[in-house]
């Protein structure tokens, strides 16, 4: 079995036999490592392209950019009005599918339009052990997923990502604010919006991961067990409970069953059904 550094080794060299690299950015743990090894690797023949969208928040957007100035690479953002997609708006169970095919699309788009830049994406090997329809329409369009490639996984990302001294090494992880809305709810812009000003809000409150997944008129906040304890500090329970009754959620709860992914996916069974993250 390769080791760590032999992983990375060829990472390096899957990237190079590329030549030109445009490595779809979200600013998280994956697409973050990637770019940074790409632009280490190419230099100038790698460029980041992010898809600016209603369903990102914009501090994701903001963090995207920092890093790509900090790092002196190139960034192309490239914009999509995903609400005009009645299989995103309607919200069905493969809906990550249609999603995923459309950004990535209008990305292949782009990048035609900057030179003969090869697109590749973020997915590592331990994102094969859930069912992600999104997936499927990555390799149907035929973008290249390096990380998978070269086998590495989660955990050897994050370890890789320290020693480079990147800040996200440790960041939670995140998804697609849609993610928070239960298949068969229609997702709207404010419905998204509530859902990003109420995680802002537990960032600035400390909380290291997190969800507020939506059930008609409640909130349901997700967080680390260990992290229970912080929303009964003086002061902490007012200030999440007032807040998300000003966005408009009657009822705030908290899930005892703590974060975990595709919580909105389990069934009468308790089994998943679905990808949500």
């Amino acid at each position: 079995m390769d080791t760590i550094q032999e992983k990375k080794k060829k990472l390096e060299q899957i990237l190079t036999k590329m030549g030109q690299v445009a490595v779809a950015f979200s600013a998280g743990v994956d697409s973050t490592f990637l770019l940074r090894v790409a632009h280490d690797t190419l230099g100038d023949n790698a460029l980041a392209v992010t898809a600016v969208t209603g369903a990102f928040p914009q501090r994701e957007r903001e963090a995207a950019r920092a890093f790509c100035q900090k790092e002196g690479i190139r960034r192309l953002e490239v914009p999509l009005d995903v609400f005009e997609l009645d299989a995103f708006r309607l919200n069905p169970p493969d809906r990550c599918y249609y999603c995923k095919r459309a950004i990535f699309g209008r990305m292949l788009e782009a990048v035609k339009d900057t030179g003969d830049f090869c697109l590749v994406e973020g997915s590592n090997v331990d994102d094969l052990k859930d069912y992600r329809p999104g997936m499927r329409a990555i390799d149907e369009l035929g973008v290249r997923s390096p990380l998978r490639e070269a086998g590495l996984l989660k955990s050897e990302i994050r370890e890789l990502s320290h020693a480079l001294g990147l800040p996200t090494w440790d960041k939670p992880s995140f998804a697609c604010l849609a993610t928070r809305i239960p298949s068969g709810t229609d997702i709207t812009p404010e419905l998204l919006l509530r859902v990003e000003k109420a995680e802002e809000l537990l960032s600035d409150l400390g909380f290291s991961q997190y969800r507020t997944r939506v059930n008609g008129r409640e909130a349901r906040l997700e967080l680390r067990p260990d992290e229970f304890e912080r929303v009964m500090r003086p002061g902490v329970r007012e200030k999440i409970t007032q807040t998300l009754h000003e966005l408009g959620f009657a009822f705030v709860s908290l899930d005892l069953d703590g974060y975990r992914t595709g919580s909105l996916n389990v069934g009468s069974s308790g089994k998943k059904t679905d990808s949500s993250i």
